[in-house]
């Protein structure tokens, strides 16, 4: 009888049986001896492997039907429970993948069958492991990739989001309004603010005008008075005599037929002919106050 050998990759172990008994722990990496007719062997792959679950239809907790598609992903732990204890364990992990699904989806209501596929992913990776341990098949991760409501249902999905899309632009938009609001009557606030401050610093300026206005035509005036005074005082009775002769030819020029003479002016006519006969050294009479 040939003596054969099998070469076993990394990846692998070599479940042989001895006349169909099983002869011990999982063969490989490496040569393994297999003897035709007396031994019988089975290939158990170590990787993780994926299977995909077609689309099931589940019913929710509210009555919902909705369309699940699923990937399980897997791995062997121990080769020999993979051979001894299940007759095809991707078959028993898929058909548990299943029943898991439904029994989950029907505990949830739509909504949240909708909203919780992270919670729907790690339930039933939880239930899976817990059934495929006794197989040696560790169930890594269970991942959601599409959940489908009843057409029905998703028009009125879309309605509903349109609606909700709809008041969150309008509360949006008044937000936006009430904040446009506040920020001009702030503004107008401001403005007031500034208005009242630059009239009240003008009112201030110009009353501080008028006042150094006013003082300086206070003094002004009377340093006017003071000089007229000063000139007042130099001016004597022959002056006098000569301003009354201009404001005569002043009066002669106009066309006034009649003159009302003060009786100051007979005075100044007495003084007047005084200067002039003193000028020519003529004597004169004596006036009322005995003055020549």
């Amino acid at each position: 009888m040939a003596l054969l050998f099998k070469i076993v990759p990394e990846y692998q172990r070599l479940v042989r049986f001895t006349l169909g008994k099983y002869d011990g722990s999982p063969r490989g990496p490496g040569w393994v001896w297999v003897i035709p007719f007396v031994h019988g062997t089975t290939t158990v792959d170590l990787r993780e492997e994926v299977f995909d679950v077609e689309p099931q239809t589940c019913i929710t907790k509210d009555n919902a039907p909705v369309t699940v598609d699923m990937l399980v992903f897997m791995r062997v732990v121990d080769p020999e429970m993979a051979v001894l204890k299940v007759q095809s364990y991707r078959l028993a992990a898929r058909g548990m993948a299943i029943t898991t699904l439904r029994a989950v989806v029907g505990d949830m209501n739509l909504d949240d069958v909708l909203a919780k596929r992270e919670q729907i992913n790690a339930v039933m990776q939880s239930r899976m492991d817990e059934v495929t341990d006794r197989w040696g098949v560790k169930v890594n991760a269970v991942e959601i990739r599409e959940i489908l409501p009843p057409r029905d249902i998703q028009e009125a999905m879309s309605r509903q989001m349109s609606a909700e899309r709809h008041r969150r632009a309008t509360v949006t938009e008044a937000d936006g309004t009430r904040e446009a609001a506040v920020k001009i009557a702030d503004g107008n606030r401001e403005a007031a603010i500034l208005n009242a401050e630059g009239a009240k610093q003008a009112a201030i300026l110009s009353a501080e005008g008028n006042r150094q206005a006013a003082i300086l035509n206070a003094e002004g005036f009377a340093i006017a008075l003071e000089r007229i005074y000063q000139a007042a005082s130099g001016v004597d009775e022959k002056t006098m005599s000569l301003q009354y002769l201009d404001m005569m030819k002043a009066l002669a020029s106009g066309p006034s037929t009649k003159w009302v003479i003060p009786m100051e002016l007979t005075s100044f006519v007495q003084g007047f002919a005084r200067n002039m006969a003193a000028a020519a050294g003529v004597r004169t009479p004596p006036d009322e106050d005995g003055n020549r």
